[in-house]
């Protein structure tokens, strides 16, 4: 076995936990079982791609920016807003160059490049991952509210007021007039 294949493999084990981090802002609205990061992660690509289309940017990298976005948080968590003031918020760059130490270079470079673009917030695929990221967000509290969680209007306000996209924003007005089950009218 190459170094190589073990660093991807292990990698790969490691993106595994994703799945099992559970997005932990909800439970502070009483939702017994939020989502996975990996769930959340999978809708923010979806959404990512179709507001870079949307928006005139490259769907592929958006989408593939949001996809690295939360990686992180095999690491630390999914730590809620709530532990601003007491604990600094970790570098995603930082702990992402942990987790693809062992990575062959062009993988290695890739995952860096991806959430250093991201983090910085300028390119124009960076502006619709992080909308998506946010539009998934009031998304999932509409679905939570729907099915009777309250408490949610926090999410849903956070999100309409730091959408940067016209097409972002459009959807977020869309979404809130919407049923979630929407989708089966149509």
């Amino acid at each position: 076995m190459s170094d190589q294949a073990a660093g991807l493999a292990a990698f790969g084990y490691e993106m595994g936990v994703l799945k099992r981090v559970r997005r932990a802002g909800w439970w502070h609205a009483g939702v017994r079982d939020p989502e996975s990061v990996a769930e959340h992660t999978m809708r923010v690509a979806q959404l990512a791609a179709l507001i870079a289309a949307e928006e005139g940017a490259d769907p592929a990298r958006s989408a593939f920016l949001a996809l690295w976005h939360d990686t992180q948080e095999t690491r630390t968590g999914d730590l809620p807003h709530t532990v601003k003031g007491y604990l600094e918020k970790p570098d995603p760059r930082r702990i992402t160059a942990d987790q693809t130490a062992e990575l062959p270079e062009r993988s290695r470079d890739a995952v860096r490049t991806a959430v250093d673009e991201y983090e910085a917030g300028q390119s124009h695929e960076a502006l619709c991952a992080g909308d998506a990221d946010k539009l998934e967000m009031l998304l999932q509290a509409i679905e939570y509210r729907e099915v009777g969680v309250h408490r949610v209007e926090g999410w849903i306000d956070s999100a309409l007021k730091n959408l940067n996209t016209t097409t972002a924003r459009d959807i977020a007005q869309a979404a809130i007039t919407l049923s979630p089950l929407a989708w089966r009218n149509r």
